[in-house]
């Protein structure tokens, strides 16, 4: 039995900690991550100064200054131009130039904005179903991300790692020769399961109603008749679900159910049938009956990043903060049960939301929600503006692919230039600044640290090495590459690299051979989210406007997972040698 010290045994109890808050408890992420790191300075593990430097890494800054210029480049309508392009009314032709327009986007752009961007476009057309679009379409993202190293947050996260410890900085490009095969193969397989890929109907459907909720108010002619008397029942594209009254839940609701005062009706169907619940006196919506119902009606999907998650209405003061009333609801295949106001928004939910006159005024309405519908929320900048943001992020592309600027420099100075000329405001860097994020990666190069400083990565990795001594140093990049496979379907991607990575590195120094190979394994399995809907951001985005089930991801994503991998596996060692 392993003999270990008092802070390896810390770093130990750290690590299962968080990973069974992670699974178990639904504290964000954020917390249980700040949580750990200040635990760790606290006890000493990690000398307390180490915390601004983490934090300070130039990786990190790197992903902070990217996600601050996508903001820009998310406002030069160059997706939307794109997506115009996308659709045939050939089927096939159409996923292959949906998903290889989305492969490339997602190695330069923020993934999960090129999905909720181009995932509006493919809900709006008339060519094809949309479920039979937006899975490929997240998948797609998923491979894309894998190009490059500002494809994906994660290849930053393990590149502030890797900095941390002193090895070389990751280049541009050197995710290209792997990522590129794994998404070319990845798409032909999508292609040829595209049979298997659901083709149900849009959200409207009955397996995918909306949640609608109405109150009968005090002197309502409502009050004191049945359903029945009351035309409740024979409504067109609606039906009364359930009765709220004192608190108390009445389903499946009876024609003879007697209505009685400040009585909550929920109803579910189709959004674009509330005129049917207008012609009846008094009964008001959750939307409330002060003239937003006369204004534009905007559809919208709620951003699992933003900080609204996992809060009530109420509890937010929704209207008082964004001047809209949420009119309805809609959560994948799930019934939604009780009072609109008191149910707790998740990432993906959509919303219809009837807008007062400031609505579009409120700065931080792309960091809550992806508009999928009704008035554009976002500015249109004019062509000198678009030719700046794009022009200037492409050249610090090439200036850190030919010239070895700094990443991070190159980013500041654009970011600069971008709120020089108008095209960021103050307002879109403080409220798009990922805040929760930065927490998050502060915290998992914590954990990282505590690993290297208390000796407990070479320790295990030495232990592994002689237990994979007969299998030699190809099990042990199998076995990085399965660990943080699983880890990521577990949790999240950037949790997985910073929790397998510094095994990975002892295990690479144990053999004494290139750690690259090991780093790749960790890079490319912590990013192949691809089973579970909860394993990343696009997942949910598109499960609800496809009304997509969990299986319907294990049904797809499981071949394309094991394709994926056994890519990865038999070319990442011939890329890079051992």
């Amino acid at each position: 039995m392993l003999a270990l010290t008092l802070a390896q045994w810390q770093v130990i109890g750290a690590a299962i900690a968080l990973v069974a808050a992670l699974l178990l408890t639904k504290l964000r992420p954020e917390l249980l991550f700040a949580a750990l790191a200040l635990g760790l300075a606290v006890s000493g593990v990690v000398a307390p100064e180490r915390l601004p430097q983490l934090a300070a890494n130039p990786a990190v800054i790197t992903l902070l200054l990217l996600l601050l210029v996508s903001a820009a480049l998310e406002k030069t309508g160059l997706l939307q131009r794109l997506g115009s392009k996308l659709f045939r009314p050939n089927y096939h032709h159409t996923l292959l130039r949906l998903g290889t327009s989305t492969v490339f986007s997602s190695a330069l752009l923020n993934n999960t904005a090129v999905v909720a961007t181009l995932a509006g476009m493919v809900n709006r057309q008339l060519e094809h179903l949309p479920s039979r679009l937006l899975l490929p379409l997240s998948y797609a993202a998923i491979l894309g991300g894998t190009l490059t190293l500002v494809g994906t947050s994660t290849h930053l996260v393990l590149n502030s790692v890797l900095t941390e410890q002193g090895r070389s900085s990751l280049a541009l490009l050197d995710f290209f020769p792997v990522g590129i095969a794994a998404a070319v193969a990845g798409m032909g397989l999508l292609l040829l399961l595209s049979r298997g890929i659901p083709d149900r109907r849009p959200a409207r459907s009955q397996e995918q109603p909306y949640f609608i909720d109405a109150r009968v108010q005090p002197n309502s002619p409502l009050i004191g008749k049945t359903v029945m008397q009351n035309g409740l029942r024979a409504l067109d594209g609606l039906y009364l679900a359930e009765v709220v009254r004192n608190g108390q839940l009445i389903a499946p609701v009876t024609p003879d159910l007697v209505l009685q005062v400040t009585d909550k009706l929920v109803f579910c169907g189709e959004v674009d049938k509330l005129g049917e619940l207008e012609r009846f006196a008094g009964l008001e919506l959750f939307a409330g009956s002060n003239g937003l119902l006369g204004q534009n009606l905007h559809e919208v999907l709620v951003s699992p990043t933003s900080n609204i998650v996992g809060k009530t209405l109420k509890e937010l003061d929704f209207r008082a903060r964004f001047d809209a009333a949420v009119v309805a609801m809609r959560r994948g295949g799930e019934r939604l049960s009780g009072k609109l106001g008191t149910i707790e928004l998740q990432g993906g939910d959509v919303l219809v939301l009837a807008v007062g006159e400031q609505y579009l005024k409120r700065r931080q309405l792309n960091r809550h929600f992806y508009h999928i519908g009704g008035t554009q929320l976002s500015r249109n900048l004019v062509p000198w503006q678009e030719y700046l943001v794009i022009g200037g992020f492409a050249a610090v592309l090439l200036g850190n692919l030919l010239w070895a600027l700094p990443l991070y420099l190159g980013l500041a100075l654009l970011l600069v230039g971008l709120v020089a000329a108008g095209v960021l405001g103050s307002n879109d860097i403080r409220q798009r600044f990922p805040f929760e994020l930065w927490v998050i990666i502060t915290g998992a190069l914590t954990l990282a640290e505590g690993f290297q400083q208390s000796g407990l990565a070479s320790l295990l990795a030495t232990q592994l090495q002689s237990q994979l001594s007969d299998g030699g140093v190809m099990a042990a990049f199998v076995g990085c590459y399965l660990l943080a496979l699983l880890t990521t379907e577990l949790m999240t991607n950037n949790a997985a690299a910073a929790l397998v990575l510094p095994l990975a590195l002892g295990l690479a120094d144990a053999f004494g051979v290139s750690a690259m190979p090991f780093i790749m394994a960790v890079a490319y399995g912590a990013s192949a989210s691809f089973i579970s809907p909860f394993s990343y951001q696009t997942h949910l985005l598109v499960m609800n406007l496809g009304g997509y089930r969990k299986r319907d991801y294990l049904r797809l994503g499981l071949p394309l997972s094991l394709l994926y991998s056994a890519v990865v596996l038999w070319l990442v060692p011939k890329v890079f040698p051992f």
